[in-house]
């Protein structure tokens, strides 16, 4: 077996998954084009130029980009191109096939799922371990309903109550990820004001708190909380969250949200930036331990049950 069929006998169990996971398997199929390119001693201008295609089109096909995956008639004349054998081929189409394939998330209204919004999403879905740290609210994952609620229409107070609601429902089956066996780790590092700054109501942060308490008690979730008086933590100054995906063949991701767009960063410099960033602020954090006995103090002695 060649070492390029070696490479993708590893990604068969990918077409076994019960859910589709559209966001990851674009990638794998681009991730893996461009490996026959390079072993082919093409640039990607060359390919490119070969087949008639834009330069542009040709990256996004090899970036895994965009709500939807490549032509098969394109990943088939880029196979040909490659030289792939029948093995390769066969697998790869497989790839893309399910990739086409709608993840739950995309069932829901393009308002609610902006293209970088619908990426992050099967980002997480697809997501061996998720980092992520947050300044102003509790992480997205760690969501009550309630809260979820409250976040909305602080951001949207002009939103109808029908919005409002299809927003929380959203937010609640995106935290049903970390309910599945194969869940991903989540490490999530939070400012303490998150635990101070009231939104909903007293009663909303109570419930809030109690569900980060039982969440902190799971084996694939880590809480760590950096507390007001670290005066010198290392914090990135907007939130961050750190995707890390099974197996060596995909780059890890570093997603950034703005307040109506966001950014992906994939290139490894950026990504390491990110990754020793979050290194340093964890070491600065509470410990788990610590983290979880603040929250348990902080649910006593500011959000007591009436």
């Amino acid at each position: 077996m060649s070492a390029s069929s070696h490479r993708l006998s590893r990604l068969e169990p990918y077409l076994d998954r019960p859910e589709p996971a559209p966001t990851l398997l674009k990638m794998l199929v681009g991730v893996q084009l461009a490996g026959f390119r390079e072993d082919a001693g093409l640039a990607q201008d060359q390919a490119a130029r070969e087949l008639g295609f834009s330069a542009a089109k040709l990256s996004r096909i090899e970036s895994g980009k965009g709500r939807r995956p490549p032509a098969e008639s394109d990943v088939r004349a880029l196979l040909r191109l490659y030289g792939t054998d029948d093995y390769e081929t066969s697998v790869l189409v497989k790839l893309l096939q399910r990739a086409g394939e709608p993840g739950w998330w995309q069932r829901y209204d393009k308002r609610l799922m902006p293209e970088w919004f619908d990426r992050l999403v099967g980002l997480q879905e697809a997501a061996a371990t998720i980092r992520t740290f947050e300044i102003q609210y509790v992480p997205g994952l760690l969501q009550t309903a309630d809260y979820t609620r409250a976040v909305v229409r602080r951001g949207l107070p002009n939103a109808p109550a029908g919005e409002v609601e299809r927003r929380v429902e959203l937010r609640m089956r995106r935290a049903e990820l970390l309910r599945r066996a194969d869940a991903p780790q989540l490490w999530a590092v939070i400012d303490e004001s998150v635990l101070l700054r009231v939104l909903g109501s007293r009663a909303v942060m109570r419930e809030q708190l109690a569900h980060l308490v039982e969440m902190a008690g799971r084996p694939q979730v880590t809480l760590q909380i950096v507390p007001l008086d670290v005066t010198h933590a290392s914090a990135p100054a907007i939130p961050v969250t750190y995707l890390r995906f099974w197996g060596a063949d995909l780059p890890d991701v570093v997603y950034l949200e703005h307040i109506r767009s966001a950014n992906f960063l994939e290139d490894r410099d950026e990504t390491e930036e990110y990754r020793v960033a979050l290194d340093r602020l964890a070491d600065e954090a509470l410990t788990p331990r610590e983290s979880l006995e603040l929250l348990r103090t902080t649910l006593q002695a500011r959000y007591p049950a009436e």
